[in-house]
């Protein structure tokens, strides 16, 4: 660069540019960028703010706690059983009543099965045997149902047999159920309590309607005028789901049970409901080897000799998966970080407390308790719910709902108190 050029550019760094704006006297121009205007103003009111509702803070960390209740009785008359009534304590696995819980709907049953030799089953590939040699003592026959003695039974004149083992026998049999072992689950009852919380803004709610009738919950049946009365027929649920009762009790399945909370919490307590919706999570679809569900459990008894014995049950059932998600808007943090004059103390308040908010005592939770937003803003923030939307057919949503808490560490209440007090 020469010296000239040189010249001109440190020139230039004292220079003034200001801009020159050129009006364009064209309706179809000018109809174009008014258009363009609007629409951007059009997406930000519509999409951002009213249906995305992007001025809200949103909690998604749901707090959540499931607690499940089985009922109803069955009777069977069977040769290997006899007369025998079946209750919750008999086909309910596990039995305290979790998020995931299983409901016998058939057994096959072997009973008085003892420590002894007998011959492997036959089809399995590790068992079959056309000699001795075959069958290599205190080996465990792959795939199998005990360890191999050295001996090929074979029946007269067979040229392949099955390895004797020594397991529990009698061997429980191959053969698939044909009907359904305990038809009366249909009509058993699943009582299913959710207790649900957004930490974030301390709200609480149960899916259990908040009545002082007991009986409530004895009689009623969830259902278009019962949305909170969270006890559900079994066939109903199995039905919901998109399947039929007596062909998933004859091999078994897993059914999930989606427990939805979508709350504005801008609106009353009231406005946030629990939506349900059940699937089948298994493939139905599939008729495989290894469709369907089941697995085997045992009952162990002695007899007068002392020797053990016991009654070996291969169980299908239904398997349920309880599953809660959901997540909280709140109005509330704009208003004071944005919008009022003491803003900028709030904002620093909030970022100080709420990170102690889990270490504050009992007695500062209960100070803050008492003080609503109602006596800072003129509008209240409320509690919202989740739109009314049919999944279902026959699954309306609900109407109202029991009495939900926003209490003494939501993020109003908590950052007011400090100005409260000054």
């Amino acid at each position: 660069m020469g010296q000239a050029g040189c010249k001109g550019l440190c020139l230039s760094l004292f220079d003034y540019k200001t801009e020159k704006y050129v009006i364009a006297k064209n309706k179809k121009v000018g109809l174009l960028y008014r258009l363009l205007q609007a629409s951007i103003l059009a997406y930000l009111v519509v999409w951002v703010f009213l249906i995305k509702k992007g001025y809200q803070d949103v909690d998604t960390s749901l707090q959540s706690a499931v607690i499940t209740k089985v009922k109803g009785v069955a009777f069977t008359n069977t040769s290997d059983l006899g007369q025998r009534i079946w209750d919750v304590a008999d086909y309910v696995i596990p039995a305290q009543g979790e998020n995931v819980f299983f409901v016998v709907t058939n057994l096959i049953v072997t009973p008085n099965q003892r420590q002894n030799v007998c011959a492997e089953n036959e089809g399995i590939p590790d068992g079959a045997c056309s000699k001795d040699s075959d069958c290599h003592p205190g080996e465990a026959v792959t795939a199998g149902n005990g360890v191999k003695t050295g001996r090929c039974l074979r029946r007269e004149n067979a040229a392949r047999g099955t390895c004797e083992i020594f397991a529990w026998c009698p061997l429980e049999t191959s053969s698939r159920p044909e009907e359904p072992f305990l038809k009366e689950a249909e009509d058993f009852t699943i009582f299913i309590k959710n207790h649900i919380r957004f930490p974030k803004f301390n709200f609480s709610k149960s899916n259990v309607m908040d009545v002082k009738d007991r009986a409530f919950l004895k009689s009623c049946h969830f259902g278009p005028k019962n949305h909170y009365c969270p006890i559900f027929r079994l066939g109903s649920v199995i039905r919901w789901a998109g399947s039929d009762f007596q062909d998933i009790a004859l091999e078994g399945g897993v059914i999930g049970i989606n427990i939805e909370w979508n709350c504005d919490l801008d609106k009353a307590a009231s406005e946030c409901h629990p939506h349900y919706s059940f699937s089948r999570l298994d493939n139905k679809l599939s008729k495989s080897v290894s469709s369907g569900y089941n697995f085997r459990f045992a009952r162990y008894y002695r007899d007068t000799a002392g020797v053990e014995f016991r009654t070996l049950m291969k169980a299908y059932g239904i398997r349920f998966d309880v599953m809660v998600n959901g997540k909280g808007a709140f109005f509330c943090d704009l208003v004071l970080i944005y919008l009022i004059k003491k803003r900028e103390f709030y904002r620093d308040k909030k970022y100080e407390e709420v990170r102690g908010l889990e270490d504050s005592s009992q007695e500062a939770e209960d100070e803050a308790s008492g003080l609503g937003l109602s006596e800072q803003l003129t509008s209240g923030p409320g509690l919202l719910g989740m739109p009314e939307q049919q999944e279902l057919q026959d699954l309306p949503e609900a109407k109202r709902g029991s009495s939900g808490q926003k209490g003494n560490g939501s993020v109003c209440p908590q950052l007011l108190e400090p100005h409260r007090s000054t």
